[in-house]
């Protein structure tokens, strides 16, 4: 795992794995699998994430991380096949995470991030294929929850990576970025377990921004 994904990785299971006082088998389990996570052991990570998913049919959110470690995965990966079987992997489990819990703008953020990744591998191969769809994902994921900060910094993200593509000036995004850290600062998860990630990233882009 590259440097970079290394911090992502600390980043966002920073958000995930307070003591969590679990009082059920779901949430050991859920628990026990981010710290494998953390530790790197992401395979072990994923079986126990899909272990879970088979024994909790309405659960979601075992399906979200095993497409978040798999997005995470491929964001420098430059190995066509082996980012193919990541992402593939990635779908197949949001496909799962979205019949168990439609009009979710966490999993439409997180369809948006597995589209992204082929686009960051070959803009001129995926682009035309992605692009568009990105950018719907992140329009209905606000229009679902206009509040939720994933949605705020991963449209203006792609919205400011789209500019840069074609040589516009960034500087107008500054605005909706540090909106978007405004939201991450008040938000307050479901739960423990739910998705709390993206603040420190949208610091970091806001910092280039200036």
């Amino acid at each position: 795992m590259n440097s970079l994904v290394k911090i992502l990785v600390v980043i966002i299971l920073g958000a995930v794995t307070p003591n969590i006082e679990a009082q059920s088998n779901y949430e050991k389990g859920m628990q026990k699998a981010f710290e494998l996570w953390k530790a790197n052991k992401l395979e072990e990570a994923q079986n126990l994430f899909e272990r879970i998913s088979k024994a909790e049919t309405e659960a979601w959110l075992p399906n979200y991380y095993i497409a978040q470690i798999n997005s995470l995965k491929s964001w420098n990966e430059k190995d066509e096949a082996v980012l193919k079987a990541q992402l593939d992997k990635a779908q197949q489990h949001l496909d799962i995470a979205f019949s168990r819990s439609e009009n979710n703008a966490e999993l439409l953020v997180m369809q948006a991030q597995v589209f992204t990744n082929w686009v960051a591998f070959d803009g001129m191969k995926y682009g035309m294929k992605y692009a568009n769809k990105v950018s719907e994902l992140y329009a209905k994921a606000m229009a679902i929850d206009a509040k939720n900060p994933r949605a705020v910094f991963g449209k203006v993200d792609w919205d400011m990576g789209s500019a840069k593509f074609f040589g516009k000036d960034t500087a107008p995004y500054c605005i909706e970025i540090e909106r978007s850290i405004e939201l991450f600062t008040n938000f307050k998860s479901e739960s423990k377990l739910h998705p709390n990630w993206g603040k420190e990233r949208a610091e970091q882009v806001l910092k280039t921004c200036k």
